[in-house]
């Protein structure tokens, strides 16, 4: 048998909080899990509750096993009969969870080595949630970071004091990461799980585009233009609808820069195979409708508020522009608008009337040279 010293666990827990530079509390909670699991292996089951308290002051550490006061007892491990609860607690009733207290000496070898292995996970876990916390108020921000290594569904990126991962579907599709590349990522969220805390980067979403552009556009920050909705499929193609709050402000062109510099520099970060497509956003949805299916010409709108749907009919060689490569021009219409978007195709009338047209001018051309000639 291990002698297990509590002198020692406590001076313990003053060194690894000040070494980790985490609170004593996280660290003694910490052992009192690992002093927990170790009894357990010694001297439970399984699936027993137990709980431990150090004792800092006396230098003891006990044991508290839970169990539910039944009438007829299926397990010990977990359940108690009424009788012998009452010897632990006098107003134990059917239903209730009753604690039995033990102290805690020593452990075996294996439970001692249980112990370590649950001290060295927890405090690491710990000390994650503490850098984490750091970063909680930068979710929604787009920081600098280095590709740490590239895994087959996520690339792991370090950012200084922590790192983080970028999953498959937060990834720019066909972009390359190299080991040591410095990147931009955004701060998508903390996922807290089994394996302890993880912070979720992105580059494939909307709001990494949205970010980019507030950099190169600073009439975003005084109010003079706005992003009113995005659409994106990364490595693709994105769909940014912009206003103007100013009068005699052209928004496309405050986003496009002069000779595409503001928009080039997005680009530049997100690649330049993904299209970017900035539309005029429009109050009039059926308008808003027909921006957002640019480069496509759109005849006719006809719009079902009801169930958020909108037939849009165009000219046969229209059709094909509308849809887009694999559906992706009306998916991201369909998504920037919010409207689920029916591309029709209506017989071309255009060509016939210009035609009519011009053999009218024709005519009052020639009307207009014989007159003169009378």
């Amino acid at each position: 048998m291990e002698e297990i010293n509590i002198k020692q666990l406590v001076l313990a827990v003053h060194t690894i909080a000040e070494e980790k530079n985490l609170p004593e509390e996280t660290v003694l909670s910490v052992i009192e899990q690992a002093i927990a699991a170790a009894w357990r292996r010694d001297n439970g089951e399984r699936d027993q509750e137990v709980r431990s308290e150090l004792n800092i002051n006396s230098g003891t550490a006990n044991v508290f096993v839970s169990r539910e006061v039944v009438e007829e007892v299926g397990s010990d491990a977990v359940e108690i009969s009424l009788k012998d609860a009452k010897k632990l607690k006098k107003d134990a009733a059917i239903g209730d969870r009753v604690e039995e207290m033990h102290e805690v000496t020593s452990f075996g070898r294996v439970a001692a080595q249980t112990a370590k292995q649950v001290v060295l996970q927890r405090l690491r876990e710990a000390e994650r949630e503490v850098v984490l916390e750091e970063f909680e108020d930068k979710i929604g921000t787009v920081v600098n970071g280095t590709v740490q290594r590239i895994e087959p569904r996520v690339v792991r990126v370090d950012l200084g004091k922590a790192s983080g991962i970028i999953p498959q579907s937060e990834q720019i599709q066909g972009e390359y990461y190299t080991i040591g590349s410095r990147i931009k990522v955004f701060i998508k969220n903390i996922e807290r799980d089994n394996h302890g805390p993880q912070l979720i980067l992105s580059r494939g979403n909307e709001q990494f585009v949205e970010y980019l552009f507030r950099q190169e556009v600073p009439e975003i920050e005084t109010g003079a233009v706005e992003i009113r909705a995005i659409a994106r499929e990364a490595g693709r193609r994105t769909k940014i609808a912009v206003s103007s709050t100013s009068p005699g402000v052209d928004p496309i062109g405050t986003f496009v820069g002069g000779h595409g510099t503001r928009v080039q520099a997005v680009m530049n970060e997100i690649g330049d195979q993904e299209k970017i497509d900035i539309i005029a956003f429009d109050e009039n949805s059926e308008q808003f409708i027909k921006n957002a299916l640019s480069p496509a010409e759109v005849s006719k709108v006809e719009i079902d508020e009801k169930n958020k749907r909108a037939t849009v009919s165009v000219n046969e060689d229209q059709q094909s522009i509308a849809i887009g490569r694999s559906g992706q021009n009306v998916r991201l219409a369909s998504r920037l608008t919010g409207y689920e978007l029916d591309i029709e195709q209506v017989a071309a009338t255009t060509k016939p009337a210009k035609q009519t047209r011009r053999k009218n001018i024709e005519d009052s051309l020639l009307d207009a040279v014989s007159e003169s000639t009378k």
